[in-house]
């Protein structure tokens, strides 16, 4: 890369990072605004405590084949004020997760009732990962509860806290701090905000030569970031490796993957000219900015107007994963729930390594060495991790907890998860995609390989992601009989809904390769404020074949859901790609970007589909606008394949049945959700 070809322009963090996460949004789904709760203060509410938390048992959708998560059997206690040398009484807590899980793992062989493992209000700082496999898993039908004690708000993080903040000598803005040696993060917490890294225009090679820490050696992480590099819906980054002469070298095999890549890829083959730089001390400007010197493992931070940092919670994550593991195909983890918590301060070192962030599209990547080639995009994509992550998991729940402050995706339920549920949580200040369901690579998959049978619901998912904005608040792969419903997603950069990842190289006039998907129903969702940010991308989009069978009955469900004000374009209900056998009826559409509520059926490539359009029915929707039916790879609609017939044109929600409206987004019990306030920060040691 010649310096005489950076160009630089805007000097502002991805996604408005600096306040991110930290006040809840709130909407109704005829767009009028309920009461939100305060960005800080107050006890969290633990998710939906408040009203109607699931009791983690017979649930509707992923329920305990026990159903009894609401009763105690055997309960052990932990507090952050404990000793994991205690037996785990309430008089006598252990202090860590781990200690907890040594206990459960010494009594659940043969249980006759459910274990609870019950945690005290505080913070507790984990020093590795609370790592699960099948030993850990409820058994003869009863449940492993991890929960918040009544009342409290625990919260796990695995962050070191940064004290001994004096003003750097010489200036009269900088403040620096001593971190642990050898520290290393990407993300960095004031007083529960999340601050910027230090950002501002690429510099020209000759600039960037002269750059230096303080510690004296040139940036080892400084790195460039393209907003709509490898297409308007991406926003990627790769390091810099060096400055030769006039040239800049970049990282490889990021710069490679950015720039050799196959035509599967769905965007250009070559990245352009990156629009803003981060992570040099020379970026450092700007109140609310940091910087970590990694050769002597100093912070630098720029205190906002009013804040005296010496007082202030300073959190580095450094750990990569709170919750980790699972099982195997045949050794799933199963029956155990994680209730009332809430997960933060984590990282995610991957980008900062070699393979930098070279995004295809919704936060997955191109990584490794192996290359891209046309037609096998689920060998070279890569999901990006959560910082709360399992795979081969049944019968697990996560109800009624709280994600928020990650450095990665947030909760992922990988390959191999069935019957599993996710309701009542909150989800904000993730950096990337808020939910994980499946993943790119098992199209194929069969038994309990296979992503299967799992519920997603009555979740509040918002500000999300801020990091790489390019993420979505919901993302599913390759799953069966998934059912995504009574969310409330508003307020993202990006899509809010994303379904059926992996490979689909229609574009190439080829066909989408076949998969296990079928019977996913994405219904009753309420969707706002989205695509705040980027480009091509919508409220619900749909990507690749969706019925393994090639029928109606076992295809996508996308029903009743509702979505207004789309900032950007294209389409609110968005089947892109290979998008085959969907079902869309009753959702109701309102100012949507550019007037596009719906955009058009792909020209068919399935073998024995007979040609023609891909199989859609699009009947009895309210919408603003016109469908566009006309794009890349469009024929001529409706056709017997394309079904377009008895949609209604509204001028607003005014026009929407009430019905539709009212039985769109959170469900009554879980509405506390929206007035979600985190607990205040760790206490200053």
């Amino acid at each position: 890369m010649s310096s005489g070809s950076l160009a630089a322009s805007g000097s502002d963090s991805p996604g408005g990072a600096g306040g991110s996460g930290a006040t809840p949004s709130s909407g109704t789904s005829s767009g009028g605004a309920s009461s939100g709760g305060a960005s800080s203060g107050g006890a969290s509410s633990g998710g939906a405590s408040s009203g109607g938390a699931s009791s983690g048992g017979a649930s509707s959708g992923g329920a305990s084949p026990g159903g009894d998560a609401g009763e105690i059997g055997d309960s052990f206690y932990v507090s952050p004020n404990g000793s994991d040398k205690n037996p785990g009484a309430a008089a006598t807590p252990v202090q860590t997760l781990q200690g907890a899980q040594q206990l459960v793992r010494s009594s659940n062989s043969s249980m006759t009732s459910n274990i609870t493992v019950i945690l005290a209000d505080g913070y507790y700082r984990m020093t590795s990962p609370l790592t699960l496999d099948a030993t850990d898993s409820g058994t003869n039908g009863h449940n492993v509860v991890w929960t918040a004690a009544a009342g409290a708000h625990p919260v796990v993080i695995g962050s070191k806290q940064i004290t001994g903040w004096t003003q750097l000598a010489g200036s009269n803005n900088i403040w620096v701090a001593q971190g642990p040696a050898g520290i290393t993060t990407r993300q960095l917490y004031v007083d529960g905000v999340r601050a910027t890294r230090a950002t501002g225009e690429v510099p020209t090679a000759a600039t960037l030569a002269g750059w230096k820490d303080p510690s004296g050696g040139f940036p080892p992480d400084v790195e460039f970031v393209y907003v709509g590099g490898w297409g308007a819906w991406t926003e990627g980054l790769c390091p810099v490796a060096s400055v030769s002469g006039g040239t800049i070298n970049m990282v490889q095999p990021c710069w490679d993957n950015s720039t050799q890549r196959g035509n599967n890829n769905v965007g250009p083959g070559s990245v352009g000219a990156p629009t803003r730089a981060e992570n040099a001390y020379q970026l450092l400007d700007t109140p609310g900015e940091w910087y970590l010197d990694v050769g002597s493992s100093k912070f630098y931070y720029i205190p906002l107007a009013g804040q005296t940092i010496a007082n202030l919670d300073v959190e580095a994550p450094v750990l990569e994963a709170l919750v980790t593991g699972g099982g195997t195909a045949t050794m799933p983890l199963h029956n155990v729930v994680f209730r009332g918590l809430q997960f933060s301060y984590a990282t995610w070192m991957g980008p900062s390594g070699p393979n930098g962030f070279s995004e295809v599209q919704a936060n997955y990547l191109v990584w490794g060495t192996a290359g891209p080639t046309a037609g096998n995009a689920e060998f070279s994509w890569y999901q990006i991790p959560a910082n709360v992550s399992l795979t081969y998991v049944q019968y697990v729940q996560f109800t009624d907890d709280v994600f928020v402050h990650l450095g990665g995706a947030g909760l992922a339920l990988g390959n191999g998860a069935q019957n599993c549920l996710v309701q009542g949580n909150v989800v904000t200040d993730t950096s990337g995609n808020a939910i994980e369901l499946g993943n790119d690579d098992l199209r194929s998959a069969t038994g309990a390989d296979q992503t299967l049978s799992n519920t997603i619901q009555n979740n509040h998912i918002f500000n999300a992601p801020v990091e790489y904005i390019g993420g979505i608040g919901i993302d599913v792969g390759y799953a069966a009989s998934s059912s995504i419903v009574h969310n409330q997603i508003d307020h993202t950069p990006y899509t809010a809904i994303s379904i059926g990842w992996g490979g689909w190289p229609d574009k190439s006039a080829m066909p989408g390769l076949t998969n296990y998907s079928h019977n996913n129903n994405v219904s009753y969702n309420l969707i706002f404020n989205h695509m705040q940010t980027l480009v091509d991308g919508g409220g619900i989009y749909t990507n690749g074949q969706t019925s393994a069978s090639q029928s109606f009955a076992t295809g996508e469900t996308v029903q009743g859901n509702v979505i207004h004000d789309q900032k950007n374009i294209f389409w609110s209900l968005y089947n892109d790609n290979g998008a085959d056998w969907i079902t869309v009826t009753g959702n109701a559409v309102w100012n949507p970007a550019g007037g596009m509520p719906w955009g058009y059926c792909h020209n068919n490539h399935y073998p024995g589909e007979g040609g023609g359009l891909d199989n859609q029915i699009i009947q009895g929707n309210y919408w603003q606008g016109s469908p566009t039916l006309g794009g890349f790879g469009a024929g001529n609609a409706p056709d017997a394949h394309c079904q377009i017939s008895g949609n209604t044109t509204i001028t607003g929600p005014a026009d929407v049945p009430p019905a539709i409206l009212n039985a769109a987004g959170l469900e009554p019990a879980y509405q506390s959700l929206l007035a979600w306030v985190q607990v205040q920060p760790p206490p200053v040691q």
